[in-house]
């Protein structure tokens, strides 16, 4: 079976997933990470100037490269969503989530139903007509992979309640946190804040995902039940091979 197609099940085991965030809307970095050893790519459509097209042609070369790929969409609205996954992407990532009705939302405009993701035969995900309605629907309920990202105050009571959406992944954006109590990105407050969310998710029984600028606290994070590392990003590894570069000869 394909990594793509895998991946949810990986992800929701709880075995470790290391990927990093794309930020260039270009087709050829796309290739260039597909063949790289990481579990995964999330094309950062909320931070990065991602259009439709632009969006639509990095998922297809991901998916040549049988690499699965995430988007973390630009809000929570259903045409964001129902762009990343009709192009194919292999599950999409929704920042600020804040209740729990807001991650059901979020589950039922990812998913086929009344009410929910508009059907298209259409589509890459439908393979252009190729695939039968029933096949899609299948695939598409087994494969598709939403996580929801953690990073506003508003949200810290409310972990149970999105936890229990149904979601496969909390993401924790340690960094908005981080803004959003006015601290440092390693004060204890928000550190004793993020314990709270990864104890808190894992008792659900949910996936807990993150970023850290130090991977030397990966370890540690690993032991409060953290299991997806989303790290660094294609602009952070150029500026660091950029920088090494530089370093020769001086």
């Amino acid at each position: 079976m394909s990594r793509c197609s895998t991946f949810r099940d990986r992800l929701q085991s709880g075995v470790q997933i290391a990927g990093t965030f794309m930020k260039t809307p270009s087709m050829i970095v796309a290739e260039v990470l597909g063949h790289s050893a990481l579990d995964v790519i999330c094309l950062d459509a909320e931070h990065a100037p991602f259009g439709r097209a632009e969006l639509d042609a990095c998922i297809a070369a991901f998916r040549a490269a049988d690499m699965p790929s995430l988007v973390r969409v630009e809000s929570d609205s259903p045409h964001a969503i129902r762009h990343a996954l009709d192009s194919g992407a292999t599950g999409i990532v929704v920042p600020h989530v804040t209740s729990g009705a807001q991650a059901q939302a979020i589950m039922k405009s990812a998913h086929f139903g009344e009410g929910g993701r508009g059907y298209a035969g259409s589509p890459r995900a439908a393979g252009y007509g190729t695939k039968p309605m029933a096949d899609h629907k299948h695939d598409s309920r087994a494969g598709t992979t939403v996580v929801l990202q953690i990073e506003d105050l508003a949200a810290l009571d409310q972990v149970d309640a999105i936890a229990a959406s149904g979601a496969d992944a909390l993401f924790i954006g340690r960094a908005d946190l981080a803004v959003a109590m006015d601290c440092a990105i390693n004060d204890d407050a928000l550190l004793t804040a993020v314990t709270k969310i990864c104890t808190t998710a894992r008792t659900a029984g949910v996936t807990v995902g993150m970023f850290t600028p130090n991977h030397g606290e990966i370890p540690g994070w690993k032991d409060m039940g953290a299991s997806l590392f989303l790290l660094g990003s294609d602009h952070s590894f150029l500026l660091s091979g950029a920088s090494q570069l530089a370093k020769i000869n001086r």
